[in-house]
């Protein structure tokens, strides 16, 4: 399913909302779901990501879907903005600076493989988000991480940090699967 241009700008606008209505509130904005068309209600999972004078200033989301998207919008705006354990509640003096992402996922899907060389020849760098996982250790780096770690080996290596594992770690139980998103603006 995809989003057309305005349906985007109401998302980008509900996530800033959200936002703002927390630094007034300390609550995420409440989402009257009666209000927004079936596009928008849809379960769908998404990340917001924040960025203040080009660095990373939060990031929060969903790898599954589990609530109406814009409500899911609504929260993961307000958890990067004051929930991210990375960062500091961000205030309002860096809010009116901030720039401000949305990515929608798709279902995850698993990637089989017999390697870690196998793995790596199978990711499209730029595209796939992925979810790495061992046991309880859990991590995934969306498809935007490509732009810092273009190299398959470099990315596939920090993602296992990620997800608290040493960067040479390889077991047959490790499993992965790849997502992609449409990220805006």
């Amino acid at each position: 399913m995809s989003l057309n241009n305005a349906q985007k700008a109401e998302l980008l606008d509900l996530a800033r909302a959200s936002i703002k209505h927390g630094l007034e509130t300390g609550q995420p904005l409440a989402i009257d779901l009666q209000h927004y068309p079936a596009e928008l209600i849809v379960k769908r999972a998404s990340f917001v990501t924040l960025e203040h004078q080009g660095q990373l200033r939060g990031c929060i989301g969903m790898l599954e879907a589990s609530r109406p998207l814009i409500q899911d919008i609504a929260e993961n705006a307000f958890a990067a903005a004051f929930r991210d354990p990375r960062f500091p509640p961000l205030t309002e003096a860096e809010f009116a600076d901030v720039d401000l992402h949305i990515s929608i996922l798709s279902p995850a899907e698993a990637i089989v493989f017999t390697s870690e060389q196998d793995l790596i020849e199978q990711l499209k760098p730029g595209i796939d988000g992925l979810i790495l996982q061992e046991g309880y250790r859990r991590g995934t780096f969306l498809p935007s991480v490509w732009e810092q770690l273009p190299d398959a080996l470099q990315f596939l290596r920090h993602l296992k940090q990620k997800a608290g594992l040493p960067s040479n770690y390889w077991s047959d139980t490790l499993k992965v699967s790849r997502y992609r998103t449409d990220m805006f603006p």
